[in-house]
């Protein structure tokens, strides 16, 4: 229960984190979630390599340490041989003596540097294995970082098209209706025209006073009065010659009984 907690509570601050350092929208963006935890397994990997060095100057200040006694060790050997040659024994002893002592403190620093030397061997194992972890990490996260960008594309493309396809019915009940308007507006003027021609409404862009009315009745009418009287005078010529070809018919009938 308590890891469970601590996990939640690690993955809250990791998001706040993140957005203070990403300045990220309200919503959380994994793509910097994933760049936050790579730079904290980044961290933790300096922090090991750090310590790698650590010990490994350790191991290195123990050396020198002992190759500064065992040439103080060496001195005191060629000390003891002198003095011993000189016939001064108690000397000679004495070197021997603090000779043994510093082998006694090399003893220890050869301990120390065995334990230490393991230390490191262990530290350079780790920072190869969290760093190779690290390395599988940044590849996973570049392509969940690419995958989400492509679904997120995906997204925006399909809210556009979703957009365009509801802008293009508007546009189309739009259009419909400005041509239904237009097919009115045209029927309404032809009618117009055609009643204007009849005679049946006032052109108003001439108006026409009373006299002019009774002018155009009387033209009107003297025109009604010239028609009929042309047809009554052509059906009379047609009358006239039909009784001018009777006699001719009836003479040549004639004659030809005659005969």
């Amino acid at each position: 229960m308590l890891m469970a907690m601590a996990g939640t509570f690690k993955r809250i601050m990791s998001i706040f984190q993140s957005k203070a350092n990403k300045v990220l929208d309200k919503a959380e963006d994994p793509r910097n979630t994933l760049d936050l935890s790579y730079e904290k397994q980044l961290e933790q990997l300096q922090k090991v390599r750090r310590g790698v060095a650590d010990v490994a100057t350790a191991r290195k200040r123990i050396e020198l340490q002992a190759q500064g006694l065992q040439k103080q060790a060496d001195k005191l050997q060629t000390q003891a041989k002198a003095a011993l040659q000189q016939g001064n024994e108690d000397l000679a002893r004495e070197a021997l003596s603090r000779r043994a002592a510093l082998g006694e403190q090399l003893t220890e620093l050869k301990t120390q540097h065995e334990q230490i030397s393991e230390q490191e061997q262990k530290l350079i194992d780790t920072s190869q294995q969290l760093q190779g972890r690290v390395e599988r990490f940044r590849t996973q996260k570049e392509t969940l970082k690419a995958s989400y960008t492509a679904a997120e594309a995906q997204t925006k493309v399909g809210e556009a098209v979703s957009g365009i396809s509801n802008s293009m019915g508007s546009a189309g009940q739009t259009m419909q209706r400005a041509q239904d308007k237009i097919a009115s507006m045209q029927a309404r003027a032809g009618a117009i025209d055609e009643l204007l021609a009849s005679g049946a409404l006032n052109d108003l862009s001439t108006p026409v006073d009373d006299i002019q009315k009774e002018l155009d009745k009387v033209t009107s009418t003297s025109q009604v009065d010239n028609e009929l009287a042309a047809l009554k005078a052509e059906l009379g010529a047609g009358a006239v010659s039909e009784a001018a070809a009777l006699p001719a018919a009836d003479a040549n009938g004639t004659e030809g009984t005659h005969t």
